[in-house]
């Protein structure tokens, strides 16, 4: 596999072209960013451990049937994966109250969820990622009505899925973000999954095992990293 020129660099990745059109090389950068990149930053390592924790993640989802884009895991900072065509529109899946959900509604941190709620973002950086819903995504283009109705199964199967992987572990998953590709005619996986892009507690203490230590300072986000891959690993 040729690894070739750059074609897409984001906060926390890297994309190259290979010599093989279908497939495309991720790198995983140690920049941190939050709030919108209000916030930058970078931690040690982090590249390093989201590479990894999401090819665990990803080989394990793809056990379970849902389809990704990953394809093998490269080097410490690389994997090979499909090449997408990324629907503009972020996924978020909430199971507890934390982050945005409660400066919007007003809510107190950690509330249980009577059920999972589910957001649409545009993703447009420049606009703060907004909340759109289903009929903003049809009038603008972003995804048919049944790549929408797709992308809601895969997400609430991810959420089962993914609540009792993390649970084994000792962890509770509270919320996540995914992005999804068109790759061939289909819906896909796509993006990553880390603590970069999920909000993970410990069980019984409530330690944040996730990227809001560095949106509020709470230190030790390398060890919190390493605590999750640690697991996973075992």
């Amino acid at each position: 596999m040729e690894k070739r020129e750059k074609l897409y660099e984001g906060k926390a990745k890297i994309l190259y072209a290979t010599d093989q059109p279908d497939y495309v090389i991720q790198y995983f950068k140690d920049d941190a960013t939050a709030f919108n990149a209000a916030k930058k930053g970078t931690v040690d390592q982090k590249g390093v451990m989201n590479n990894k924790i999401s090819t665990k993640i990803f080989e394990f989802l793809q056990s379970e049937g849902i389809p990704t884009h990953f394809v093998k895991h490269l080097s410490d900072r690389e994997m090979l994966v499909k090449k997408v065509q990324i629907v503009p529109v972020e996924v978020v899946l909430r199971r507890r109250s934390a982050g945005s959900l409660c400066r919007l509604l007003g809510i107190e941190e950690g509330r249980k969820l009577k059920n999972p709620v589910l957001e649409f973002c545009y993703k447009r950086d420049d606009l703060g990622d907004p909340l759109i819903n289903e009929d903003h995504i049809q009038a603008l283009g972003l995804a048919t009505p049944q790549e929408i109705a797709t992308i809601r199964e895969y997400v609430f199967q991810i959420n089962e899925l993914m609540a009792k992987f993390f649970a084994n572990l000792n962890l509770e998953l509270i919320d996540f973000k995914l992005e999804f590709g068109r790759y061939k005619g289909n819906i896909i996986l796509a993006d990553e999954i880390s603590p970069d892009t999920c909000r993970i507690w410990e069980m019984g203490t409530g330690k944040k095992l996730d990227k809001d230590r560095f949106r509020h300072d709470l230190g030790n986000i390398e060890e919190a990293y390493q605590e999750v891959l640690s697991r996973i690993s075992k």
